[in-house]
């Protein structure tokens, strides 16, 4: 039987990235990334809208704030050292209503304190020099924001580590894991089973089924929602030149409806965030018995649902009605029309929500007995993943021994 000193559960950007600060910090170390699909990177790392983001939204202190403006400087350098286009075009997060106003002055303080610099107010006028259709009461120019293929990312580190030595393993969903710190033993699904001194979970959507076959349980459940996005026909994109974002809602951990150019070409609109019947639920139509029994056995869900009804059932709304979802673009670009949109992909993020119906804001990185739990990581994992690798390797090597 196969051993490795580390045996990584997950093969998107953050476990990748896992894995390559851990061959960094010891090339001797013999590490493994198992994914369950075909190729890696497969579900949140290629299913976002491709941000790197700043770090303006965290609160300062956190982990997303610490590890994203770390991870935003590490990942640009990395996209120039390795040729992987990208482009860092700036965003305007723009208020619309009188009372977004204050919220718009809280996103520049917590910009202020992450580190950010040249943050710079803009009046309706100015507003107009950097997105000439877009409209608002007040904006806030945020110089740092760009655009990037986190796919062509995921695949270069995946390459690195394999040119290094390291195994990337493909087509590999565990089942079973047996053992004791130390000495675990990893069963898959048509693959031979390996042994390993430290497990690592960064298995997203899956993270807290690893956990629970793991034997660390903690007190949340993975809820997915599905982010839908159209994407402006070829002659409507000339109304968005950059990145324009409204300014989000304090009391959910989502962005809002927002335009994004897409590195490879394209404007994409959205998402909306509702919730998904399966844990990989792209499409409507995408139900599986098995999650959702598992979500509607949560009591989290229900108590979240009881207080956030009416967000939910205006996202839903969206989701369903084109109309209604072009009225939510127009708040930016009143010049949108319903015809200038067309079908654009989905996303699903997995979201930590606790039994107390809250869902979990910051990043979850737990660790105990050899093993390394990553329990929350939706965006800006992406941007942050070569700084959450680190803080994941530094856990495994600071509380497992190797």
């Amino acid at each position: 039987m196969t051993k490795y000193d580390v045996a990584i559960i997950g093969g998107g950007i953050v476990g990748l990235a896992t894995a390559r600060a851990l061959a960094k910090s010891n090339p001797k170390l013999k590490i493994a990334v198992f994914e369950k699909e075909a190729r890696v990177g497969k579900h949140q790392t290629s299913h976002n809208s491709g941000v790197i983001h700043s770090g303006i939204y965290y609160k300062p202190g956190s982990l997303k704030a610490e590890n994203c403006r770390r991870g935003y400087q590490l990942m640009v350098d990395f996209a120039r050292e390795n040729g992987i286009a990208h482009d860092i075009c700036g965003k305007v997060i723009v208020a619309t209503e009188p009372e977004e106003i204050p919220r718009l002055e809280e996103l520049h303080r917590r910009g202020v304190a992450n580190g950010l610099d040249r943050l710079r107010y803009l009046t309706p006028e100015e507003l107009k020099d950097h997105e000439p259709h877009c409209v608002g009461l007040q904006a806030l120019w945020v110089p740092q924001a760009g655009i990037i293929d986190y796919q062509q990312v995921v695949d270069v580190y995946a390459q690195k580590l394999q040119e290094g030595g390291q195994v990337v393993q493909t087509g590999s969903a565990l089942t079973a894991v047996t053992g004791s710190a130390g000495n675990f033993e990893l069963q898959f699904r048509d693959k031979p089973s390996v042994q390993a001194k430290v497990i690592v979970n960064t298995a997203g959507l899956h993270c807290d089924q690893v956990g629970r076959l793991s034997g660390f349980s903690k007190d949340l459940q993975i809820v997915p929602f599905r982010g839908e996005y159209y994407e402006l026909k070829p002659e409507a994109a000339s109304l968005v030149r950059n990145l324009i974002y409204p300014v989000p809602d304090p009391n959910f951990p989502f962005l809002g409806v927002h335009f994004t150019r897409m590195i490879k070409g394209g404007v994409e609109a959205g998402p909306n965030a509702v919730l998904a019947l399966k844990r990989e639920g792209y499409r409507k139509s995408d139900i599986s018995l098995t999650d959702l029994t598992e979500m509607l056995a949560w009591p989290g869900v229900y108590r979240f649902a009881r207080k956030h009804w009416r967000a939910g059932l205006n996202e839903y709304h969206r989701s369903f009605s084109k109309a209604a979802f072009t009225r939510s673009l127009q708040k930016l670009i009143p010049h949108i029309r319903e015809d200038d949109l067309q079908p654009g992909g989905s996303g699903v993020r997995a979201q930590a929500c606790g039994r107390d119906g809250k869902l979990f804001d910051d990043f979850v990185i737990e660790g105990r007995d050899n093993m390394v739990h990553v329990l929350n990581a939706p965006s800006p994992a992406a941007t942050s993943s070569l700084a959450i690798g680190q803080t994941v390797a530094e856990s495994v090597i600071r509380n497992c021994g190797i």
